[in-house]
């Protein structure tokens, strides 16, 4: 329910400036995710704006893919 809420408080579409607030990044940096890392985007006409839900989901896809396999992560604590 509290999620819900939280959702509910927040905008349904970000512009790219409050995106790059939201990360900590330049707005130049979030049209470069947006074109090379595959940020999606709603266009409105020639307004450009992105789902918060969008966001976070590209966001977790991005935490996932960048943890190490099993494998990967024993080989290394164990050559420690």
């Amino acid at each position: 329910m509290e999620q819900r809420n939280e959702l509910a408080s927040q905008p349904l579409l970000l512009t790219i400036p409050q995106v790059a607030t939201k990360l900590g990044l330049s707005r130049a940096m979030v049209y470069v995710l947006i074109n090379r890392e595959g940020l999606p985007v709603v266009r409105l006409g020639r307004a450009v704006r992105v789902s918060t839900t969008s966001l976070q989901k590209w966001i977790e896809e991005r935490e996932q893919s960048s943890r190490f396999p099993q494998e990967e992560q024993h080989f290394f604590l164990s050559t420690r």
